[in-house]
């Protein structure tokens, strides 16, 4: 049983980040758009991007298009082991839950501390890729550095920059499924009245996108200002040719970055780029989730034939 378990553990973590990977490839030019966008902090006279669309006309007039796609390799490889880690540790402390406690069925806190749980050690597996990813995303158009050279330019505490952040962070998937979940409940209890009855599984794919984005967006908008800082401490030293001096670490701290934005930008620099933040995680959320969807039960049946291949040939070789 314990086999079947982490198949399915196994086949829950593999379609999901099978799911990531495609979406983000998908939608990286907008999310290298965003993260740029969202990194800079300069006074309102000072801006070199006025809103979202700069990022991309800045791309072509200087004949750098391609560079909308510098990091996609790293943001790939972080995405895909990240949703890989989520899926499975997911998974796993749930039916660790359910086998310890004795319970039928996780309550709303337990699931959120299991999220959390998932999330929690995503980050800290993934941290230095993550930060990788966000400083080829910020670095100057066609002047991105690879993988090893990234992450070396520094110290090793320099690649889990964020990860205070990243940790606090776990939050936002722990406030979208409490959305989602009470979203869901009062949806199927306006079902019941009617008397028709229903069940979790009766959710129209419609409708679980249209809950799923109204919960997302929720989440975002709850931590949008910790997700800026999180980007501006991760964003690669500015690099205009003027100087060549890198920003002290003193200023990626949060406090620091939390100032300069109140002092440049004020309240309502904590919430720039949020639209293009809701737009990519939207989209990003709902092709995953559509394309898991799709490719799990082929991943679970491949995974079962894996299995009883090798039953078969460890029983031959028992036998011979």
């Amino acid at each position: 049983m314990g086999l079947d378990l982490d198949l399915e553990s196994i086949s829950e973590a593999t379609s999901g980040a099978v799911g990531s990977l495609v979406s983000t490839t998908l939608l990286y030019p907008l999310d290298t758009c965003k993260t740029r966008y969202q990194a800079e902090v300069r006074g309102n006279g000072q801006a070199k991007y006025r809103n979202l669309s700069d990022v991309f006309w800045e791309a072509i007039s200087t004949r750098q298009v391609l560079s909308l796609y510098q990091g996609l390799e790293t943001k790939s490889l972080q995405s895909f082991i990240a949703q890989f880690v989520y899926f499975y540790g997911y998974s796993y402390f749930k039916r660790l839950y359910v086998e310890t406690s004795g319970v039928k069925s996780i309550g709303t806190r337990a699931n959120l501390v299991l999220a959390a749980a998932a999330g929690a050690c995503t980050a800290i597996l993934t941290q230095p890729l993550d930060t990788a990813s966000s400083r080829m995303q910020t670095s100057a158009f066609g002047k991105s550095k690879g993988l090893w050279k990234t992450l070396t330019d520094g110290s090793w505490i320099d690649a889990f920059d964020g990860l205070g952040i990243s940790l606090l962070l776990t939050a936002n998937p722990a406030i979208q499924y409490t959305v989602f979940d009470q979203l869901k409940l009062r949806l199927l209890k306006g079902k019941d009245k009617s008397g028709k009855g229903s069940s979790p599984e009766a959710l129209s794919a419609f409708t679980a996108f249209v809950l799923g984005a109204v919960s997302k967006t929720v989440a975002t908008v709850l931590t949008y200002p910790a997700i800026r800082c999180k980007v501006m401490i991760q964003a690669a030293d500015e690099d205009d040719g003027k100087t060549k001096n890198p920003r002290p670490k003193s200023s990626k701290t949060i406090p620091a970055v939390l100032c300069a934005i109140w002092k440049r930008e004020g309240i309502l620099g904590f919430f720039k780029g949020l639209h293009a933040q809701i737009l990519k995680t939207v989209l990003s959320s709902a092709l995953l989730l559509m394309i898991k969807e799709k490719i799990s039960a082929a991943t679970w049946v491949l995974l079962l034939s894996i299995r009883r291949s090798l039953l078969l040939t460890r029983g031959r070789l028992k036998s011979a």
